[in-house]
């Protein structure tokens, strides 16, 4: 990102201490653009907010999953039991287990989760890392296809080439650069711009090219029966989500975020620093700016519940992190 401005303040005690620098952008319904902050043309790396369109690339090469366990695929999942069997259930219908996932092993991300694998006595294992539901579905994909499981995370496997394809397709942009992401798997990049237009497309069940496409709707409406998949059942991005009727959206690492509406509007945004603490803040004020809060049905205090992040003193709130763009 060439130029990210600020777009958040630190405050304590009245005082601004200090700024976040980032980039956002609002899609109108006929994916133009509404308004934008900072650079959303260049190219950026979106993390697990890519993992949408893969899971739609994996349902186009014929994978068959239950609605959960599609959400389960499209995820950054807690590591709470529901997404640990959840994947173990994906890797069965396939003939696989455990053994066969490449995550790194980890402890689960939600804290109370990982605290009761510790009071049992277990340890950092791949099935806990919040990435290994995708890595299921990917296994999964493969045996579907007859391509080999151990190389599944190779850039060049046809699995990783189709979902390049996939992406790019989806995005409207080349993909300029493919990187190792946390999980191993391979990590596309595209601008805000098009991080906007696939989710829009998805959101609307349409392909690259504009026109129905009912495997799109099938990982939309899997986003939207199961956000608790998709995230965890205590999560900013489930609280979202369930707000706002009819909405996909997905986190991811390094402060991204790409939302979509059931009309075909569409927000991406991504911080220079990657603070976590940041991220939600600057989505629920994205939604505010374009009147998302004012429409029917949707619960604008819970939008500004998961934008609201507190700066403690003394254990108690002193300030807060308040979008400035």
């Amino acid at each position: 990102m060439s130029a990210p401005v600020t777009v958040a303040e630190i405050v304590r005690s009245g005082f601004v201490e200090g700024h976040h620098y980032g980039s956002l952008l609002a899609l109108r319904a006929d994916g133009s653009t509404d308004w934008s902050v900072g650079d959303v043309v260049s190219p950026v790396l979106p993390r697990s907010c890519n993992k949408p369109i893969q899971a739609l690339a994996m349902v186009r090469l014929g994978l068959d999953l239950e609605r959960e366990l599609l959400a389960l695929a499209c995820a950054s999942h807690s590591g709470e039991e529901i997404h640990v069997d959840g994947a173990r259930r994906i890797l069965k219908g396939a003939g696989l287990d455990e053994s066969a996932l490449q995550t790194p092993p980890d402890y689960p991300l939600d804290d109370e989760a990982r605290e009761a694998v510790m009071r049992g006595g277990g340890g950092k294992a791949q099935v806990l890392m919040n990435c290994s539901g995708k890595h299921a579905a990917m296994l999964a994909t493969c045996v579907v296809n007859g391509w080999d499981t151990a190389t599944y995370r190779d850039p060049e496997h046809p699995l990783q080439v189709a979902i390049r394809e996939t992406f790019s397709e989806m995005t409207g942009e080349p993909v300029t650069a493919v990187a190792v992401d946390g999980c191993g798997a391979p990590l596309l990049s595209t601008s805000l711009t098009g991080l906007a237009r696939s989710f829009r497309r998805l959101a609307l069940g349409l392909d690259g090219n504009d026109q129905d496409d009912e495997r799109s709707r099938r990982v939309a409406d899997a986003i939207r029966a199961h956000p608790e998949y998709v995230s965890g059942t205590r999560r900013d991005e489930r609280e979202l989500l369930t707000a706002i009727p009819g909405a996909i959206g997905k986190a991811g690492a390094e402060s991204c975020y790409a939302v979509a509406l059931p009309d075909g509007r569409a927000f991406a945004l991504k911080t220079d620093d990657g603070a976590v603490r940041v991220r939600p803040v600057l989505m629920a004020a994205a939604l505010e700016r374009s009147g998302v809060l004012d429409e029917p049905g949707v619960d604008a205090e819970a939008v500004r519940r998961t934008g609201r992040f507190e700066v403690l003193g003394g254990g108690k709130p002193v300030g807060e992190i308040r979008a400035c763009f």
